[in-house]
């Protein structure tokens, strides 16, 4: 197979690797966006000394002998794990390409990820540092696997059937997200006992822990059904592919400039996505520092924005069957600028509007992103699809401290959240122009690609 002929792939096998998607969103839901943060906080504010129940504890912790404020330390790993990410998921990538079966890899990253959220059950009483050092593992191990389960993308569907692929495998992930998020809150909601905090904080460990069990158990779908697809570089000698791999990878990094249009696409979705990235992460902040509304508000609203992305991707999807994917992502970064001015106005104490902002935001957000996923597929050299994804991913989650950046240079000079978000225009009105700017069907050609009928 080259790149420039269909892919023969099987429903069976298209339906396997849509279910890794369903199987990883756990952990980025239930764990990332809504439990993970105030249950380790609430573990490290232990170890520093401050009783549970308290409304303020300025006590600080010492891991390797650094002093850390208790507040700052979820942040802080997030900020690590981020770092290691960017020389991981590149080499993880080019790994990838070397090997014979991708599968295995896939198997032991996603298991990894997957016990390491597990094993959040042992958090209990002090023990932050145990806590710390799982997220980090886990974290890391997720974009590892994402890196792999995207490199089959172009090995599964032809060019004019990327963009449907993509969506459907991004709209099962919302779907199964947001079905295990909803679950856990039903349980914490009927378990929860009224100042028992520390009931509240073990409900939130065993959600943490259903999500670990969720991605390993539905991870076996993709294991049993994928089929393997070695690329072009892929090396029959197993034995040398780590260190083939890092070889790989200092000569792809060496030969970037051969592919520029590829690297244009790369920076131009490396800022609209950024200021995507920074919507979603500063969302509940907003919500409850500016608009004063309830931490209930919030779940509620999380749960829209899962469910309707669902639809999103799927909507979008099959518009960009008819217009084309690369038109489609810019009407959604037009559908992202509209959100975000909408913020602006957005009166305080009212949750119906923040809940219907949260509506725009599930139907721009997995379309734009299951599409960007696609686009960049068609700009990759044959047997390059995990090192390249492995730079993908870098930009997907280890740039994203331009936009929170912004945000926190404009609040510090206005005092304003509103202000704070707008700001956060230029990511999409700049991402947009790059990407309009991009030669598409010239660059999927410079790549030794086929373009599809229509982009």
């Amino acid at each position: 197979m080259t790149a420039t002929t269909a892919p023969a792939s099987s429903r069976r096998e298209r339906t396997g690797w849509y279910f890794y998607d369903w199987a990883n969103s756990a952990f980025s839901t239930t764990v990332i966006t809504v439990f993970l943060g105030p249950f380790l906080t609430t573990v490290t504010e232990l170890a520093a000394g401050c009783a549970l129940g308290a409304d303020e504890c300025d006590g600080r912790v010492h891991p390797l002998g650094i002093s850390v404020a208790a507040g700052s330390y979820f942040p802080y790993l997030v900020s690590l794990s981020v770092l290691l990410t960017v020389f991981v998921l590149p080499v993880m990538g080019a790994i990838a390409d070397r090997s014979e079966r991708k599968k295995p890899l896939l198997a032991t990253a996603a298991f990894i990820g997957a016990g390491a959220t597990i094993a959040m059950a042992f958090v209990t009483g002090e023990r932050y540092l145990l806590g710390g050092l799982l997220f980090i593992v886990a974290n890391i191990a997720f974009g590892a696997s994402v890196v792999v389960y995207n490199s089959f993308l172009p090995r599964l569907a032809g060019p004019d059937e990327r963009d449907k692929v993509s969506s459907r495998g991004w709209a099962l992930g919302y779907l199964g997200g947001g079905l295990l998020l909803l679950l856990n809150l039903i349980v914490v909601t009927m378990l929860s006992i009224e100042g028992d905090d520390q009931r509240t904080l073990d409900l939130a460990r065993w959600c943490i822990v259903s999500a670990g069990v969720w991605w390993g158990v539905f991870t076996l779908l993709p294991l049993r059904w994928l089929k393997e697809h070695p690329g072009a570089d892929a090396a029959p000698d197993r034995g040398n592919v780590l260190t083939d791999g890092f070889r790989q990878l200092g000569h792809t990094i060496r030969s970037l400039r051969a592919y520029p249009l590829s690297l244009f696409f790369l920076v131009a979705f490396l800022i609209y996505n950024d200021g995507i990235q920074t919507v979603i992460t500063l969302a509940s902040q907003f919500g409850t520092e500016e608009l004063k509304l309830e931490q209930s508000t919030l779940i509620v609203t999380i749960l829209i924005v899962q469910f309707l992305a669902f639809g999103g991707a799927l909507l979008l999807g099959a518009v960009a069957a008819r217009i084309g994917a690369r038109k489609t992502v810019l009407i959604a970064l037009a559908g992202w600028l509209a959100v975000v001015l909408a913020a602006f106005w957005l009166p305080e104490g009212e949750p119906l509007p923040f809940m219907l902002l949260g509506v725009g935001i599930g139907l721009v957000m997995g379309g734009s992103q299951a599409l960007s996923r696609s686009l960049f597929s068609q700009l990759i050299p044959d047997g390059r699809e995990g090192e390249y994804y492995g730079f993908y991913e870098i930009s997907d989650k280890g740039t994203s401290w331009l936009g929170p950046l912004a945000f926190g240079l404009v609040f510090q000079l206005t005092n304003s959240y509103r202000v704070g978000i707008v700001s956060l225009v230029v990511f999409f009105v700049v991402g947009g122009i790059l990407l309009a700017m991009v030669p598409m069907r010239r660059a999927i050609v410079a790549a030794g690609n086929t373009p599809p009928r229509l982009l």
